[in-house]
């Protein structure tokens, strides 16, 4: 039997099983209630392999090893000092404010806080941001069947031919998720996440035991990782004799560093986990907010290990072609680990490695699918297009929502491969985190300003506040100026002002949108309507 042909079995068996599993569970909805929180009835030890899937995407899964091959250290396990952090702020203080306003989609919440117009501009910014940043890391899975593609033909595919790759491959996916997701809600989504986070936990165990054993054990490794910074795990950021503003430039142009660590790390996981609708719809599956609270916190302290794998792949990666030098190694460092997969792996697990690849990338896009869908049926169909629309009418407006944002998805991630095509030198990890960055800031210190005042922010200043938020990261980062380059107009010069990297984007935007709305009183029939929505939630 043909060594491709066992690999192609294990794969298709992965994928039947998924969507077989995807559909058993997800039977039998009614509601809107079941299709986007399963009812508040699942266990809080899925709803962790389901927080662990969503956030591991195929981005991840290549990007990080891809990070730690690169720069041979554990840096970027740095932020996950921040992920902790953040996710206890975001179980003691947004969780149960969900659960007592019994929302499905969190900008409801919003909605009896503030009114309709701060619910509509955070429920678009969501649908837009989330929207970008899946499509951004949609074709990332591709990029082991374009290796594998110049591995069995013998030659480099041209542009054309790269670009049908992805845009072939990112389809059969997003389509193949799109079945389950749309028929069986996110009960679909949670169970199979969790057959997707057991096979990717698999495949990099197995990885990193291969690795060792090809390369003489881990003494081995340390005899050629002999650089000051070779696995450095943490950094400072800061110069020793140049000035205070200096050093205070470097560490926010610096994406690594202890800082953002504690502050920049902190902030974003808040935001990505307390205001997305993605990572907050599975922790609202829980029965309760005690058991999303264990989950949340759980899925924080688990992330120390796995990120350490991931990187740990990446440096063991290193040493394998520096003892194994292979002439045909990609240029770019995410493609590394997909390379070693198809060149050095045995058969069989090659294929398991492949499935594990794809599993990532349908756990994370599921969760968006049907976070998108929810969004979308709660915040607009149901107020704006169907007000009367029967239980039966949202959930076939939500079941195809799923298709609709698919659809929009694979667009998306279409144009990210052929800009990728077009920049080799593009890294994954910055690209994905960077399109929220500029955001979310905004959607948290709305967010923050609601759950940490009673009377504080009304519709119009939380609009001004998320524009100003927006407005002052894209000056910081350098968005502003490249936009106006891009059209032929003078940059604005503030050259006394450090270009801030990804990681502190979110922090700024949080800060100054926080900082504004909190101008602004909140009219005293909103509060009392808001506590009125609660007594009759309880």
């Amino acid at each position: 039997m043909s060594p491709w042909l066992i690999d192609g079995i294990v794969i298709a068996a992965y994928f039947v099983v998924v969507i077989s599993i995807g559909l058993y569970k997800g039977r039998g909805d009614r509601t809107m209630e079941g299709f986007a929180i399963g009812d508040r009835n699942i266990p809080w030890w899925a709803v962790l392999a389901s927080l662990l899937a969503a956030e591991i995407s195929a981005a991840t899964f290549l990007g990080s090893p891809g990070e730690g091959y690169g720069l041979r250290n554990f840096t970027y396990l740095q932020l996950a000092i921040g992920t902790i952090l953040g996710r206890i702020i975001v179980s003691y203080v947004f969780i149960k404010p969900y659960y007592d306003y019994r929302v499905v989609s969190i900008y409801q919440y919003l909605l009896v806080r503030f009114g309709v117009g701060t619910r509509n501009a955070a429920s678009a910014v969501f649908l837009i941001t989330r929207a970008l940043a899946s499509g951004t890391r949609l074709y990332v899975a591709a990029i082991i069947l374009l290796l594998g593609f110049e591995m069995f033909f013998g030659v480099k595919p041209t542009a054309t031919q790269e670009l049908a790759i992805y845009v072939g491959s990112l389809t059969a996916v997003t389509v193949l998720t799109a079945i389950y997701t749309a028929l069986g809600g996110i009960k679909a989504v949670v169970w199979t996440d969790l057959i997707q986070a057991s096979i990717m936990f698999g495949s990099m165990g197995f990885a990193i035991w291969f690795l060792l054993h090809q390369i003489g054990g881990w003494s081995h490794a340390q005899m050629l990782l002999t650089q000051p910074r070779d696995l450095a795990v943490f950094d400072s950021g800061l110069t020793p004799g140049v000035g205070l503003w200096q050093n205070v430039k470097h560490v926010l142009e610096t994406e690594y560093t202890l800082w953002a660590a504690f502050f920049a790390s902190t902030f974003t996981t808040m935001a990505t986990h307390g205001t997305d609708q993605d990572m907050v719809q599975r922790m609202l599956t829980a029965k309760d907010h005690h058991r999303s609270r264990l989950a949340l916190i759980s899925s924080g302290l688990m992330d120390i290990p796995i990120n350490f794998t991931f990187l740990l792949i990446g440096i063991l990666l290193w040493v394998f072609y520096q003892t194994h030098p292979d002439p045909n190694l990609p240029e770019k460092n995410p493609h590394v680990f997909a390379y070693y997969i198809l060149h050095a792996l045995p058969i069989g697990v090659r294929g398991l490695l492949v499935a594990g690849l794809f599993a990532t990338a349908m756990g994370s896009l599921s969760t968006a699918l049907n976070a998108l869908a929810t969004s979308f049926t709660e915040d607009w169909y149901q107020p704006y297009i169907r007000p009367n629309a029967t239980a039966s009418e949202v959930l076939k407006a939500a079941r195809w929502g799923t298709v609709f944002f698919a659809v929009i998805l694979i667009l998306i991630g279409s144009g990210t491969a052929w800009i990728v095509i077009s920049d080799p030198h593009a890294r994954i990890i910055p690209i994905v985190l960077g399109v929220f960055g500029y955001t979310y800031g905004s959607l948290l210190g709305v967010f923050l300003c609601g759950m940490l005042t009673q009377s504080r922010g009304n519709n119009r200043g939380n609009l001004i506040a998320m524009i100003s938020g927006f407005l002052v990261v894209a000056v910081l980062s350098g968005l502003l100026n490249t936009t106006l380059t891009s059209v032929g107009l003078p940059v604005l010069k503030f050259s006394w002002l450090p270009e801030i990297e990804f990681p502190w984007r979110i922090p700024f935007g949080t800060v100054v949108t926080f900082a504004i709305a909190a101008l602004f009183r909140t009219p005293e029939s909103q509060i009392e309507a808001a506590r009125e929505h609660v007594r009759r939630a309880a």
